[in-house]
């Protein structure tokens, strides 16, 4: 999978349309296996607890993470115990691991360990997701549900309740890879149990999806907080007059500094990959300056930011009902 997507991507240009020999084997390839499980000649293991998986069908940044987040949040409200398994996409864990609050995310991918701060639950990794279930709930068995951050596609973990995150921009040109990119087709959608649109559905893909229930959400923050001290906030009326940089590297840089621009906000702009491996001189900014950066980059920039960086934590915010539905169908479900 590539952290920083293809231009092509956007469009069925002469690039697009070269590979898709490629995308129709993908594509192939990709429904033979699901067909396989659904038949039962592959097995999926089910845990005995209810699996939320959150997932989505293209490759960039959707709003996953903060969606595990929001549900997390919503699960514990309600008086149920969550716990969270993860591939840990960037980090370098052989087998399965139970990710620390303050955990290193170069070994657990930046992801988890954004989740093991901000979710108040066990978090494991493990690019066999039935094993990190097995260890999670072994090690914590008072958990009563899981939830399978990006997860979609990885179906030997059996689900109760599919959740399929969708941030349209995403979708481009609507090819599978590698001429586009989707993992699964827009028909995928409808098969979901419910589907959270970052920043809406046009006309057409709502019409497509239906009678899956879509409920719309964004992402909203308040004050930005030191990097190095989080219990420290300001807000944008005190940047005013200073020069401020704004990096990100996230699947759509380009949201968070739209984001920053509409608190009246001057911005440099510095956009990197999806999971960037920061280093100090990515970081560097002129005494006086201020660096803005998102939560996902904070975690691994930490150790070595100038003083005066902030980061800006979001967190997503949904219509209602979706939260009741979650529930609902986990309180259904065989294994609840």
């Amino acid at each position: 999978m590539p952290r920083s997507a293809p231009g092509f991507w956007q469009h069925r240009g002469a690039a697009a349309w070269s590979l898709l020999p490629l995308s129709l084997l993908f594509g192939f390839l990709a429904g033979a296996r699901r067909r396989l499980f659904a038949l039962g000649l592959k097995k999926a293991e089910r845990l005995p607890v209810p699996v939320v998986v959150v997932g989505n069908i293209a490759v960039g940044g959707s709003g996953k993470t903060p969606i595990a987040l929001w549900l997390a949040a919503e699960l514990r409200a309600r008086g149920k115990r969550p716990g969270i398994v993860s591939r840990g996409y960037g980090g370098t864990v052989e087998g399965v691991a139970e990710v620390p609050v303050g955990g290193d995310p170069t070994r657990f991918g930046d992801e988890p360990v954004l989740m093991a701060a901000a979710s108040g639950c066990p978090i494991f990794v493990g690019r066999d997701r039935p094993a990190a279930g097995r260890a999670l709930l072994a090690a914590h068995p008072d958990v009563d549900v899981l939830i399978a951050d990006d997860g979609l596609q990885h179906y030997r973990l059996a689900r109760d309740v599919e959740i399929v995150v969708v941030d349209e921009a995403t979708l481009g040109n609507r090819l599978r890879l590698p001429a586009g990119p989707l993992r699964e087709g827009v028909g995928r959608l409808a098969e979901a149990t419910v589907i959270l649109a970052h920043g809406g559905l046009s006309a057409d893909l709502a019409a497509a999806v239906k009678p899956v229930p879509v409920f719309d959400f964004h992402l909203a923050g308040g004050a930005f907080e030191r990097v190095g001290n989080r219990a420290e906030h300001c807000v944008p009326a005190d940047l005013k007059g200073r020069r401020v940089h704004a990096m990100a590297g996230i699947g759509r840089p380009e949201r968070f500094f739209a984001q920053l621009e509409a608190m009246g906000l001057t911005i440099e702009r510095r956009p990197f990959a999806d999971h960037h491996a920061f280093t100090a001189t990515d970081v560097a900014v002129p005494d006086g300056d201020v660096l803005l950066m998102t939560e996902k980059d904070a975690v691994k920039c930490a150790p070595f930011a100038p003083a005066d960086s902030w980061v800006w934590p979001v967190r997503a915010q949904l219509a209602p009902g979706a939260a009741e539905l979650i529930v609902e169908k986990i309180d259904g479900s065989p294994t609840a």
